[in-house]
C-alpha cells in the first residue's frame, strides 16, 4: 500500500512541477450536502433516504476531501465516511480513495482497524480523462476489504464507467455506462457486468432573487441484477 501511495504523491509532483505558479492561486474550499431519496452507488442500492455531506479543499488541482452518508429514514441503511486525495491537469486526473462502511469484516465496526483480515476499510485506486464531450474512468480495489474472485483470491475489484454530459429542455443533463470487467463479490457479480446504465439530469430552482436549490433527478438501471431505481435529490452549499 506505501508503494502505491508514493507514486501517486511522485506522480502528483511530477505533474504540478509543469505547471507556472501563479500569484493569485490559494487554496478553496467548499461545503456542501446532498438530500438523497435513495443511495445508488454504481448499480448497487445501499439505502433509502440519506443525508451525504462533502468537505474539500483544494489547490492548483490537488484536491483533498471528505465525503460521508447516513440513512435517515432507516438506522440500518449503510454509513460511510470517505477521504479522497486527487489530482487533475487538463482533462487527466489520478485519485486515492479510503472508503469506510459501518459493516466488514470487524465485528466493532472501529474506524481505526487497518488490518487487512479485521477491517472495514477498501483502498481504491482511480484514473481518468475527461474529454469534455465525454469521460473515461476506471476504479480498482487494491487493499483493505476488497472482494475475492471465484478462486477466493483478492479479486482487485475494478469498476470502468463512461459519461457524457449535454444540454436539454433547460437542464443539464449526463447519460452514463459502467461495467464490472471481471468476477468479483465486492459488486456480486461472476463474470464481466453491465451494472449501471443511468441518466441524471439538474437543475437550479430559484427560491429568491439571491438564492437557488440545485435539483437533480435520475433514472437508472443495473441490467445484471435486472433492477431499476429513480432518486432525486437536492443540494445545499453556501
Amino acid at each position: 500500500m506505501k508503494k502505491i501511495f508514493t507514486i501517486l504523491a511522485v506522480a502528483v509532483l511530477s505533474l504540478n512541477a509543469l505547471i507556472p505558479a501563479k500569484a493569485q492561486d490559494k487554496v478553496e474550499a467548499s461545503i456542501g450536502a446532498d438530500f438523497v431519496s435513495r443511495y445508488i452507488w454504481r448499480g448497487q442500492d445501499l439505502g433509502g433516504v440519506s443525508f451525504q455531506p462533502t468537505l474539500g479543499l483544494d489547490w492548483k488541482g490537488l484536491s483533498l476531501s471528505a465525503w460521508g452518508s447516513v440513512g435517515i429514514a432507516n438506522p440500518a441503511d449503510t454509513k460511510e465516511f470517505d477521504l479522497t486525495l486527487s489530482y487533475t491537469i487538463g482533462g487527466f486526473n489520478i485519485g486515492v480513495t479510503d472508503y469506510w462502511f459501518d459493516a466488514g469484516l470487524d465485528p466493532l465496526n472501529r474506524y481505526f482497524m487497518y488490518r487487512s483480515d479485521c477491517t472495514n476499510h477498501v483502498f481504491e485506486a482511480n484514473i481518468g480523462y475527461d474529454f469534455g464531450f465525454a469521460a473515461i474512468q476506471w476504479y480498482t480495489n487494491f487493499a483493505g476489504n476488497d472482494g475475492v474472485n471465484p478462486a477466493g483470491k483478492r479479486a482487485f475489484s475494478s469498476y470502468v464507467e463512461l459519461s457524457a454530459p449535454f444540454s436539454l429542455a433547460g437542464a443539464d443533463w449526463t447519460a452514463a455506462v459502467g461495467a464490472v470487467p471481471f468476477a468479483t463479490d465486492f459488486y456480486g457479480t461472476e463474470k464481466f457486468a453491465l451494472v449501471n446504465i443511468s441518466v441524471t439530469a439538474s437543475k437550479e430552482i430559484t427560491v429568491t432573487d439571491t438564492f437557488s436549490i440545485p435539483v437533480f433527478a435520475q433514472v437508472a438501471a443495473n441490467p445484471y441484477t435486472r433492477e431499476a431505481f429513480f432518486v432525486i435529490g437536492f443540494t445545499l452549499q453556501p
